[in-house]
């Protein structure tokens, strides 16, 4: 019986048969093994439910002041090109009745990096799953990244950054958010 990490790795050595190399060459011969196991890690968000991560730290608590978690990495593949993006994530809400454990929401970040994206996605996906799990008075995310679709090929630009962001609620107030992007130290034209 084939697993899917099985089948990955065939489909590997004959991608790499395909592109003119040897997939018994001394040098390739785990190659496809290891690929198959770096290509699950990478997409391993499909396999995680990020409501269930959010709920199993959720806390009564009587707080309506912003809770931001700023500088998040994350590390996406983008789903036109397979090839990596990377960069920073800023999240924040506005509590309603509940708070979640801080270090939850880094998880949800990864939870959905770990899939194949593109950036405007990712930002929205974050923000949605937080304003629907948690409702708080708003939700506010913002991701600076890098592609290496636009490094390594195509226009092959090295210091652009793409930034998107996604608010809802109290973020959608010019004076919310403007005190959100002064304090993660972002500006948004």
């Amino acid at each position: 019986m084939s697993t899917s990490a099985d089948v990955i790795q065939r489909y590997f050595e004959a991608i790499i048969e395909e592109i003119g190399e040897n997939p018994r060459r001394e040098g390739l011969l785990k190659t496809p093994e290891r690929a198959a196991r770096a290509i699950r890690f990478l997409t391993q968000g499909y396999r995680q439910d990020p409501v269930a991560i959010l709920r199993a730290a959720m806390f009564q608590e009587d707080y309506s002041e912003m809770v931001i978690v700023k500088d998040i990495e994350l590390y996406s593949l983008c789903e036109h090109h397979l090839l990596p993006f990377f960069g920073k994530a800023h999240v924040a809400y506005i509590p309603n009745g509940y708070i979640v454990g801080l270090s939850k929401i880094p998880r949800i970040v990864d939870v959905f990096a770990r899939r194949l994206q593109v950036q405007e996605r990712l930002t929205i996906e974050i923000r949605d799953v937080l304003q629907n799990t948690l409702r708080p008075l708003g939700v506010a995310v913002v991701i600076e990244a890098q592609h290496m679709c636009m490094m390594m090929r195509g226009v092959q630009k090295q210091n652009s950054v793409t930034t998107t962001s996604a608010f809802t609620g109290e973020f959608q107030k010019a004076e919310t958010r403007g005190e959100f992007l002064r304090l993660i130290g972002v500006r948004l034209r």
